[in-house]
């Protein structure tokens, strides 16, 4: 596998800079994620606007916002609303009740470890979304892998999934740990290209192989061009990340 580093640069150099697309506040993302379902940024951001114009998102606003009023707003997000409804309510209380209203200066004095198991209670968000909060909030620079494409890292650098999504992702995260320097700019960087770079070509089914600028370098690609059926992971569980 080609260093990671010229990768990213090459994927910086066909997507442009890219900055995120969901809040970077710990609390304002809990908040952020359950706006939309299935959880994508179009999703997410039409339902954090309803939300924002119906009630508001500070923990005050929320706890005691009628779940009929929340609903109502989380329509525009998609899927489920009451149940959405429900972990908006229950992560306001949460943070309003436990945390003094402050869940980024709870997680700071935490340590990237505590904060992890801290932010792993709240509803939806498991280890994938834990490292997501602490790289983009600058608490923390973990090895954060987009959970829904962790096949991209392993693509290149082997062709061949592994038949558990776990087992990818973990694969994927050691790559990202062992090339890249544990500093916050860079491994946002490396989580935002990988990411576009999913959703653009390197799909999870029926990827645009022949569009890709890493084709020369990436093992999957190489593994096509020989004739290998390349293996395909299993899908990640859908309500947490």
């Amino acid at each position: 596998m080609q260093p990671l580093g010229p990768i990213l640069d090459t994927l910086e150099s066909f997507y442009g800079e890219l900055s995120p697309g969901f809040p970077v506040d710990p609390y304002l993302f809990l908040i952020w994620w359950h706006c939309g379902y299935p959880p994508s940024e179009e999703r997410c951001n039409r339902g954090w606007e309803a939300l924002t114009a119906a009630v508001g998102l500070s923990p005050a606003e929320l706890a005691p916002a009628r779940s009929t009023t929340l609903a109502r707003a989380l329509k525009a997000g998609g899927m489920v609303p009451e149940l959405r409804a429900a972990r908006l309510k229950s992560i306001a209380r949460c943070v309003e009740e436990e945390y003094a209203g402050d869940l980024r200066a709870a997680l700071a004095a935490a340590g990237e470890a505590k904060a992890s198991k801290l932010l792993r209670k709240f509803p939806g968000i498991g280890a994938p979304g834990a490292d997501r909060i602490l790289l983009f909030s600058g608490l923390a620079p973990a090895a954060a892998v987009p959970s829904n494409s962790p096949h991209v890292l392993v693509r290149i650098a082997s062709g061949r999934e592994a038949t558990k999504y776990t087992a990818t992702y973990t694969q994927a995260r050691q790559l990202i740990e062992a090339q890249l320097p544990a500093r916050v700019p860079v491994r946002a960087r490396a989580y935002l290209l990988l990411q576009r770079h999913a959703r653009e070509r390197c799909r999870a089914k029926n990827p645009r192989c022949g569009e890709c600028p890493l084709s020369g370098t990436c093992a999957y690609f190489a593994s096509l061009a020989r004739g290998l059926k390349p293996r395909v992971h299993s899908a990640p569980p859908r309500l947490k990340r």
